[in-house]
Formats: structure tokens, sequence, C-alpha cells
């Protein structure tokens, strides 16, 4: 979000923002930009944009499966690859960053502080390796049902998780995180989530809902968490649930898988 192209004074474009919504969250050749303003105030779209982006993982999966005859733990790791490439690593430092400020003791300003901070420590590095690692599990699990849409599910549901928290989160200003924080609403908020869920429940039955539930019941956590260490928010709490979300969707997932 460093680029300046970004802070265009323009009109507002409904098309352009979802593409510059794209362009920030990928690494796919779009190259639209507009305002940080116009692009989130679309932000209650981004589980409908990532959609695709999961679809694309979920190819991937189907073709080292079936084509490349690869086994379910070996087709877990290189979707999970597949999804921190495309998305750019975008929420990985977000992971390490909040977890360095929850680790740290001492007042809010000081954890903040420490979240803030470029460089990374133990505990950043360790929970970026327990989500990941996690993650992957999750992904191994439920390709051993041969549930291919699973990954597609849990790469929206991991959006739905960021504006789980996004909503119940006092913005940390300024920042980029602030300007998704305020765009999202309770209004928009249900829609979005209504959306979400009407998508699960038609492609996966009750296994679909139960991977939103657990992206939404993640991002509460992360917002809770949050709120009892910072107080306030940043883009490194919207990170974190994100990732966290996946997993939690997985999770869910791959209970249900188990009992449906």
């Amino acid at each position: 979000m460093e680029n300046d192209d970004y802070f265009e004074d323009e009109e507002f474009s409904p098309v352009r923002s979802l593409l510059g919504l794209l362009t920030f969250s990928t690494i796919l050749p779009i190259n639209v930009y507009t305002s940080i303003e116009y692009m989130t105030k679309l932000t209650w779209c981004w589980p409908f944009l990532h959609i695709f982006i999961g679809i694309l993982a979920a190819i991937c999966g189907y073709v080292s499966m079936e084509f490349l005859h690869l086994n379910s733990f070996f087709t877990a790791v290189i979707v999970y690859a597949f999804l921190m490439i495309i998305t750019g690593y975008n929420h990985l430092d977000g992971v390490m960053d909040m977890a360095d400020g929850v680790m740290v003791h001492g007042e809010p300003e000081k954890k903040i502080m420490v979240m803030k901070d470029s460089s990374v420590g133990a505990g950043g590095v360790a929970t970026l390796f327990l989500v990941a690692s996690l993650t992957i599990a999750g992904l191994y699990n439920i390709l051993d049902y041969h549930f291919i849409l699973g990954i597609m599910i849990c790469e929206m549901s991991a959006k739905t998780s960021l504006l789980t928290t996004a909503l119940l989160s006092k913005p940390l200003t300024p920042g980029i995180g602030s300007y998704f924080m305020n765009e999202t609403n309770l209004g928009n908020y249900l829609l979005s989530t209504a959306i979400v869920l009407i998508i699960g429940d038609l492609f996966a039955g009750y296994v679909g809902l139960f991977g939103v539930v657990g992206a939404m019941i993640s991002g509460l956590i992360i917002a809770l968490v949050a709120r009892r260490n910072f107080v306030l928010a940043n883009g490194d709490v919207l990170g974190m649930s994100n990732e966290v979300g996946r997993l939690f969707s997985l999770l869910f997932m791959a209970v249900a898988l188990f009992y449906f």
C-alpha cells in the first residue's frame, strides 16, 4: 500500500475498487489501483473475490491428487504453498507481529509498540510455524476425504474471519487496517456473511456451513484477544484473523466431515 497510486483523487468506481482490492491482496497481474478510501468501501465483498483464489487453489489440489497422483499430505503442502504465494504472503507478517505483541508483558501501549516493531521475536516465529503447520494438517485432513471444495470454502471463509474481527474491533489510527475496520459495519457484514453462508451451503451443505461458522468464531476470538491486549486493532490483527480463520474453517469442516 505504499504506492502513491492508491491515494489518487478520483471518482468512485465499484469495479475499479473491487479490482483494486484484488490487486492489494494477491500477486495476480491485474495492476488496478485506486485510493485506499475507495478500495475499502467494498471490504464486505472481499470473501467473494477470494472464492476465485480458492477455486484456483482447489484446481491445484485436484491436479496434484488426480493427475500427479500425489498423496494427501504432499497435496496439502502444495495447496498451502500456492495460497501463500498467490496472496503474496500478505498476512504472514501480521501473524508474527500480533503474536509478538501478545507475548510481551506490559500495558497495551508497550504491546502495540512491540507489535509495530519491524523485528520479529521467538513468539512470532513459533506462532507462524504453528498456524502454518496446523493449516497444512487441516488441508491434509479434508483431502483425505477427497473434499476438494473445502479448499475454496476455507479461503473464502478466511476473509469472513477478517471481517468479523474488523467489525468487533476499534481501529488504531493512522494505519491501513483502520480503513478496513471503519468501512465494516453491521449491515454490510451481515449481508456479506449471509451470502457466504449460502455459498457454503450450496457447495457443501452442513460441512460448508461449519467451515464458515468456524471462521466467524475465529474472528471473534482474535477480536477479543486484540481488545484484551491492545484495546485497539490494526492491520496486523486483521492479518492474524485471516490466517487463523482459514485454520478454524478447516478444523470445523474436518469435524463435520467425520460426523456428517
